[in-house]
């Protein structure tokens, strides 16, 4: 399975942009696909953005237009870009990896925390 870490959180003002970045380790080749996750205080985990092997990327209706998931597989990171932030957009940003060794399995980082505010 996989080990992933994220990276990138930050306190950053109304209309700012953030990079928040998943690094991935372990068995890096048997994923298939890593999605961005957010939690706010008091909300379920919601789906923002995924993106699978080949690089075709997907995007849910609250990251369409202002966010954007790539994936670097040289050096096994996966980022999003936000940008147009809003206070709405704080939350804990989560990093997700599906993939198959054996059998198929799901990985979860530990979150980066993301504050908009003036």
């Amino acid at each position: 399975q996989v080990q992933l870490v994220e990276s990138g959180g930050d306190l950053v003002q109304p209309g700012g942009s953030l990079r928040l970045s998943c690094a991935a380790s372990g068995s890096t080749n048997t994923i298939y696909t890593i999605s961005w996750y957010r939690q706010a205080p008091g909300k379920q985990r919601e789906l923002l953005a995924s993106i699978d092997s080949i690089g075709t990327a997907t995007y849910q209706h609250s990251a369409e237009g202002r966010f954007t998931i790539s994936r670097e597989h040289a050096n096994n990171r996966v980022y999003l870009q936000m940008t147009y932030l809003e206070p709405e957009d704080t939350a804990v940003y989560y990093c997700h990896a599906q993939g198959y060794q054996n059998a198929w399995y799901s990985s979860w980082g530990e979150g980066t925390q993301v504050t908009v505010a003036s």
